[in-house]
């Protein structure tokens, strides 16, 4: 496969978002594919956003190990990522504004500072002073060169994009592409061979708005949130398109709220959908609990990110499985579901309100930030509005001849005939109270303790049925496979390509993903996990919350555990290496790493001493007096290079023990 990554970075409110989409669109209409990370933070203005683009002439599933071309639009940004460029890569910055020691850079990579006034004299006479912001355009136009995109699409999608604005400023942007690309063709070679364009286009779109978009397939009417990233911009969606779809939208004061509503239009038989985060759905447990008691329909989102307490709100991790499992108290049925990509979050979504209404219960679908928030070409046929709309044992009329209606009707499927408010001959009350059939409370006066007992195993019956609806996990790979992964989510992309390259390298591997959390394939798991000759979880978590459980459900443990938790996705590299580690028998190192040191060095430096300095030799000590081995980090001023000061991280713990500064 021919592939290519690009990066852009720079401040937030620097544009990059809108750079992103464009080269995202021009690669999608060329019949490439594009998988986007946008490595954000939390703020509107400032800070440091990273935008990583994979291209490829084949699908690609994460955003990989490479790094080929860098747009740095400001000077933290060089600092940052120009050592990541691998050789026969290429930087391109404003050469006007900043500049890149050649010491940052490997051996082999191109550094192109455009000289943006002397490049754009002509098209300034015209249009005027440039904002600071169409720098981008002109860096745009240089990367379509030396990714040997070409400019005739591009020019299309600029056209497209600014239209809205007028032709004066089409033209403008337009002639900033075309002067960036035209510049470049003279200063730097391509970096990519010449690409076959299938002119297949593609959709480009994130996790969530596949599951607001299935949502309205499956006939979702009511759909309710409290905004908390990363499940914001389903709300923001349902929003948008609320008159379109015919979709009620409220947002709640709070969560509790959001849940009571939705939970309330699934009552009166409205198919209704809520969603948020981790700390939200906090909030929302005990009403999931009521759903359940109360036997009714609805579907919440519950989209991870890191925590504990409001944590870091702009990075994924996957550390809420036992929160969700474990949410409101006692035990009722509900299904758990953990899609992996964005067209399994798009058929998970719809099933979820099959499979909620045809069983009367809650659905909780777990997803994450990268795969909520990550943009991605799909084929548009993983979007089909075809699918039966399931509504299950609905009553729409009850003859008094048939006796009294019973609502929790004890039946041998533990499904009850459910009938809306409205109903002739079917009065009854929704208690969040144990109850009989009849919904007559039993927590009071009226104590039967076999009623509770067989009401509880009718609710629970449905989890048995619900069970055997469910397609049991799968193992993906070779069968005779030296090494299984096991992981669940949207480690299921990075975890394959890791099985690939480990298989490539001489360990055959496979990889078994669990999708359905609760009901759990108990039987299958255990018999596909008894026979794999070694096994290994990879989860965006500290404790493997996922092996703990599958060991709780089978009894059957892991060899090894790959746990990532700094708030970024893996790569498959960083997977595969780690393999190897484990089957060499080396345990893993926590200690601080070079890269560790000298981020480390640089969030000093942000924190207290704001641009002047960055990190620049990084050598490590031996213990010298606080205990642990150190790096020493060698200071140097940004604007002229010259060493200015020195600092000393601790190689165990991280410390920053000590910060000398010429200029103190």
């Amino acid at each position: 496969m021919q592939e290519v990554t690009v990066g852009i970075a720079g401040a937030a409110g620097d544009g990059l978002d809108k750079s992103g989409d464009t080269l995202a669109k021009i690669c999608s209409r060329l019949g490439l594919h594009v998988y986007a990370y946008n490595s954000y933070q939390s703020i509107i203005r400032g800070g440091h956003i990273w935008l990583k683009l994979r291209i490829g002439s084949e699908k690609v599933t994460n955003h990989g190990d490479h790094l080929n071309a860098l747009i740095a639009l400001n000077q933290d940004s060089i600092e940052r990522h120009a050592p990541e460029i691998e050789a026969g890569g290429v930087i391109v910055f404003n050469g006007d504004k900043l500049k890149c020691d050649p010491s940052q850079v490997k051996e082999g990579v191109k550094i192109l500072p455009l000289p943006i006034g002397q490049m754009t004299a002509e098209i300034v006479k015209e249009h005027g002073a440039l904002a600071p912001i169409m720098q981008n355009t002109i860096a745009l136009g240089a990367v379509l060169n030396v990714c040997n995109l070409g400019i005739e699409q591009a020019t299309d999608v600029i056209s497209e994009t600014f239209k809205h604005k007028g032709e004066k400023i089409v033209n403008l942007n337009t002639s900033l592409l075309k002067c960036g690309f035209e510049y470049t063709q003279s200063q730097a070679k391509p970096i990519t061979k010449t690409w076959q364009f299938s002119k297949q286009a593609r959709c480009f779109t994130t996790g969530n708005e596949a599951m607001a978009l299935a949502a309205y397939a499956a006939g979702c009417k009511f759909y309710s949130a409290y905004p908390m990233t990363p499940a914001s911009t389903i709300l923001h969606w349902m929003s948008a398109n609320s008159q379109k779809t015919g979709i009620v939208v409220k947002q709640g004061e709070d969560e509790l709220a959001v849940m009571n509503m939705t939970i309330g239009a699934g009552i009166v038989g409205v198919r209704s959908m809520c969603a948020t985060s981790g700390g939200g759905f906090a909030l929302m447990t005990e009403a999931i609990g009521m759903a359940g008691i109360m036997e009714i329909p609805m579907v919440c989102v519950e989209v991870q990110r890191g925590g504990p307490s409001t944590g870091l709100p702009t990075k994924t991790e996957q550390a809420d499985l036992y929160q969700v499992y474990g949410a409101s108290q006692g035990e009722f049925p509900r299904l758990i579901v953990a899609p992996r990509d964005i067209p399994d979050a798009y058929k998970s979504t719809v099933d979820a309100f099959n499979y909620a209404d045809r069983y009367q219960l809650p659905a909780i679908i777990m997803s994450d930030l990268l795969l909520s928030e990550h943009h991605e070409t799909v084929d548009p046929k993983a979007f089909t509005c075809d699918g039966k709309i399931d509504r299950g044992e609905i009553v729409s009329s009850w003859p008094e001849e048939k006796g009294k209606y019973k609502r929790f009707a004890f039946t041998e499927s533990g499904t009850s005939p459910r009938a809306l408010p409205g109903t002739a001959n079917t009065l009854h009350v929704s208690p969040s109270d144990e109850h009989d059939e009849e919904s007559i409370l039993i927590s009071d006066m009226f104590t039967a303790q076999p009623i509770r007992r067989k009401i509880m195993e009718k609710r629970m019956r449905k989890i048995e049925n619900l069970l055997k609806e469910l397609p049991a996990p799968q193992l993906e790979g070779p069968k005779d496979a030296d090494l299984t992964l096991v992981t669940w989510g949207s480690t299921a992309g990075v975890a394959q390509e890791a099985a690939e390259l480990l298989t490539a390298s001489g360990v055959k591997t496979n990889i078994l993903c669990i999708k359905y959390i609760y009901p759990f394939h108990k039987k299958e798991v255990s018999e596909i996990l008894s026979k794999s000759k070694k096994k290994i979880s990879v989860e965006l978590n500290y404790t493997s919350q996922m092996a703990r459980y599958i060991r709780s459900e089978t009894g059957v443990g892991m060899d090894g555990y790959i746990n990532k938790y700094d708030g970024e996705p893996y790569t498959p590299k960083e997977i595969a290496d780690e393999v190897k580690a484990i089957l060499a028998g080396h345990a893993r190192s926590l200690d601080v790493t070079e890269a560790d040191a000298r981020e480390i060095a640089y969030h000093y430096l942000r924190t207290h001493n704001g641009e002047k300095l960055r990190p620049a030799k990084i050598v490590q000590e031996s213990v010298n007096g606080f205990g642990e081995p150190t790096w020493y980090v060698e200071l140097a001023e940004r604007s002229s290079g010259k060493k200015s000061g020195y600092m000393k991280v601790g190689l165990r713990t991280g410390a920053t023990y000590t910060v000398q500064r010429d200029s103190d």
